[in-house]
């Protein structure tokens, strides 16, 4: 089923995000915690692409069995790097034929060891560039990404905002965020696009806490900033790990509680392909109704 449907009939809307393994084993352990996962009920699983491509077989192929096996609408992401326009072409075709639906097209971060992007001999420079091929000579589903805290390479907020109107002017029909702590940045944001015309879903982005190293490496890398109090917190609880994850849990399920209660259409759960701590709080969700939004609160975000 496409997601664009789904954000329109299913509440609650909740969905996961996990890498490819690097090895046998590391997949073992992927597709138990999909299972695990599985009751809760997700609208839809997606699978992220290695830097560079790296990962492009595994991707294609745990997308397709996620969508066989465990009959989950599976969404696969395909970035620029590292490939031509061909490659991209034979790569979708790959996916049509498999029957899935939906592809989160991106440019993708630079391969290991680089500190910039090069666009490929043959390929493309931008996710809208892919986007628009895609909308053009297939018929997936398309989502988009998006930075409540704006793009690490993006100037400032209004030269990010403007790149997100043409990847939705391409075809994108709903949009996922970077993970972020703050509510506050997402429902600014979130009115900002609003007033620059962009009127697709926007779903937030959240990944429970469960390494006080971790989230810090992650924020570094994509922008996001977490908030004093919550960085003290976890910052006295660095020498224990369980205590550090118990914190992550709490702190999740209030953020997920109040973007729902204030009209987010669902939630997208960075896993780090882990399933106990998102397990928790969507349980939690689960249990709650208090989050529920009026049909008018949540107008904005749906629209």
């Amino acid at each position: 089923m496409r997601i664009s449907e789904k954000l329109l009939t299913q509440r609650p809307f909740f969905s996961f995000e996990f890498f490819p393994p690097k090895n046998d084993e590391g997949e073992l352990a992927l597709f138990e915690a999909i299972g695990t996962l599985r009751s809760l009920r997700p609208a839809f699983v997606s699978v992220t692409y290695g830097a560079g491509g790296s990962t492009r077989a595994r991707t294609v192929e745990i997308v397709k069995r996620i969508q066989s096996e465990f009959g989950i609408t599976a969404m696969a992401h395909v970035t620029c790097v590292g490939h031509t326009r061909h490659d991209l072409r034979e790569l979708f075709y790959d996916l049509q034929e498999a029957g899935i639906e939906n592809v989160l097209p991106l440019r993708g971060d630079p391969p290991r060891g680089e500190t910039r992007f090069v666009a490929p001999a043959s390929g493309f420079a931008h996710a809208s560039e892919l986007t628009a091929m895609l909308r053009r000579e297939f018929d997936f589903c398309l989502g988009g990404a998006c930075y409540p805290e704006k793009h690490p390479e993006a100037p400032d907020a209004a030269v990010d905002l403007q790149h997100l109107r043409e990847k939705v002017a391409a075809g994108a029909e709903f949009l996922i965020t970077q993970l972020f702590f703050d509510n506050e940045r997402y429902f600014e944001f979130v009115e900002r696009a609003r007033d620059a015309g962009i009127s697709v879903p926007i779903v937030p982005g959240v990944m429970p806490i469960t390494s006080f190293d971790q989230v810090r490496r992650f924020t570094a890398l994509c922008g996001a900033t977490i908030p004093p109090k919550l960085f003290a917190e976890l910052e006295a609880r660095a020498d224990e790990p369980k205590a550090v994850e118990d914190l992550g849990v709490a702190y999740a399920t209030l953020q997920c509680t109040d973007l729902l209660k204030r009209g987010a259409p669902g939630i997208h759960f960075y896993t780090i392909n882990r399933s106990p701590a998102t397990r928790a709080v969507v349980s939690a969700l689960h249990a709650a109704t208090a989050w529920q939004p009026t049909p008018r609160s949540a107008a904005p975000f749906l629209a």
